[in-house]
């Protein structure tokens, strides 16, 4: 089974320094239909004007995953983790008991484009942490988060994985989905058929029921993508 989440149905907010895009229900964006997917509750799409960003705020008993798009990413936290995010790599950040962090355009000529994730940890009160890594370049399936690190990837305090999907034009690959899990595809950039289906810029769709998952990229595509317990 498929159901598509179409970029135009998303939430979207203009601040003028921010332009927001919420696939699911978040700040004063309130969607009680689409309060997120099984554990991920949040993808936030963020374009973020030169030298503007997020002052200091707080976070408790959330996995929280950046991916930078196009431009250059500060961060800065309470644990002491720190750095600048560009285009191929991942940061995360585990909220756990409670963290305050900003984050900044360090570009003063040009936006930032990122997706910003929160996944439900397995549960609350964990202890702070803060990592980021270099994603395989070359196009493909390349892990950014599994649980723990086991898989590769930022370590996540969740039984959720994430992909980030590189494909040239014309490019395919199947992947199995075990029984009883989700998976969740949204697509960044270019055209990307998943079981048929058309996807476009900013869709996002949820897949259940199917012993695997075919994907076919219509033009250079780039997309993430979830399994979920």
């Amino acid at each position: 089974m498929l159901t598509l989440r179409p970029d135009q149905q998303r939430g979207f907010r203009d601040f003028g320094w921010l332009q927001a895009r919420h696939t699911f229900s978040f700040g004063s964006y309130n969607d009680p239909a689409h309060m997120g997917y099984r554990t991920l509750r949040v993808i936030n799409e963020d374009r973020v004007a030169p030298g503007r960003g997020f002052d200091t705020h707080p976070h408790r008993n959330m996995e929280i995953i950046t991916y930078v798009v196009e431009g250059r990413l500060a961060h800065k936290d309470s644990t002491g983790g720190a750095g600048e995010i560009r285009p191929g790599q991942v940061q995360w950040m585990s909220a756990g008991s409670g963290v305050h962090h900003s984050e900044f355009n360090t570009d003063s000529s040009r936006p930032l484009h990122l997706l910003q994730i929160w996944i439900l940890p397995d549960r609350s009160g964990y202890v702070p942490a803060y990592d980021q890594l270099d994603l395989p370049t070359g196009p493909g399936l390349h892990v950014a988060a599994s649980p723990q690190g086991r898989e590769g990837g930022v370590p996540i305090r969740q039984d959720a994985t994430l992909l980030v999907g590189r494909f040239t034009a014309g490019q395919a690959a199947e992947r199995p989905l075990a029984q009883g899990r989700g998976v969740w595809i949204q697509l960044i950039r270019g055209e990307l058929a998943v079981l048929g289906q058309t996807l476009l810029p900013g869709d996002g769709v949820a897949i259940e029921g199917e012993p695997a998952i075919r994907l076919l990229a219509g033009t250079s595509a780039e997309f993430l993508y979830f399994d979920l317990a």
